[in-house]
């Protein structure tokens, strides 16, 4: 087992951006020890694989715009299974401390008792922008990014995020065309480079580049029928893009 005393535990673990490549060498080991694997459907089916046979596998939804498992009753199934003496591994996409969720279950899991861990995984803030060959830093172009959930726009100070030299966007896919018009509102040219990269890290990753005024059209000749899951890059860094990206990569 993962935990050497007969007590449960909970770990909460990092998947990375999606593919199973991109999962730690830390939680392939957690995984392989499992009593129970509680995932996003975020997260790549194939990493379910890494557990044992006598695994017990429970998803909780988690994708956007569908059906999912209430956080209220995935904080009670993770403090049900601990107190069984169960070795639990909480899966999320990403980093667990990047927009997922995890200090709710941590309070659950603190009130009830119940040892837990938190482990690493590559977020997709960092990664998608890089498996497109766009780096969110550049000593011209940009010092420095920002990462914010687009999840709800209406949350967010777009006076300031326009200001920004490299804007990371998650969970933006259904609002991009009111993430344009708040940025070409706050003052951002037109013309500002903008990439949306879909599935990154997986074999039908797909990039779209544009500019702000164009890049919604660019969609529409692409006949994506949906955006989801995708990270949006918005700077002068997504031109380098041309430069920079791998022929060995799975860019289209």
């Amino acid at each position: 087992m993962v935990n050497s005393s007969s007590s449960g535990k909970v770990y909460l673990l990092g998947a990375g951006p999606g593919a199973v490549d991109y999962l730690t060498l830390q939680g392939q080991r957690y995984l392989r020890q499992a009593d129970c694997l509680i995932y996003d459907a975020l997260t790549d089916d194939r990493l379910q694989s890494q557990v044992s046979d006598h695994c017990q596998l429970i998803q909780v939804g988690k994708r956007g715009g569908q059906p999912s498992t209430p956080q209220a009753e995935i904080n009670q199934l993770l403090v049900e299974q601990c107190q069984q003496g169960k070795q639990v591994v909480r899966l999320k996409s990403g980093d667990p401390f990047v927009f997922g969720r995890a200090s709710a279950e941590i309070q659950a899991l603190q009130a009830a008792g119940c040892a837990f861990e938190v482990v690493p995984g590559l977020s997709s803030a960092l990664a998608a922008p890089l498996l497109a060959g766009i780096p969110l830093t550049d000593p011209v172009l940009s010092r420095g990014f920002g990462v914010f959930t687009a999840h709800q726009i209406e949350a967010l100070n777009w006076e300031a995020l326009a200001q920004l030299p490299t804007l990371v966007l998650l969970m933006g896919g259904r609002n991009l065309g009111a993430i344009v018009q708040q940025l070409l509102s706050h003052g951002r040219s037109p013309y500002t480079p903008i990439a949306i990269v879909r599935w990154a890290g997986q074999p039908e990753q797909q990039v779209i580049t544009g500019t702000l005024e164009e890049i919604e059209q660019r969609v529409k000749e692409q006949e994506v029928e949906k955006l989801s899951p995708c990270v949006i890059v918005v700077g002068e860094v997504v031109s380098l893009r041309e430069f920079l990206q791998w022929t060995s990569s799975p860019l289209q």
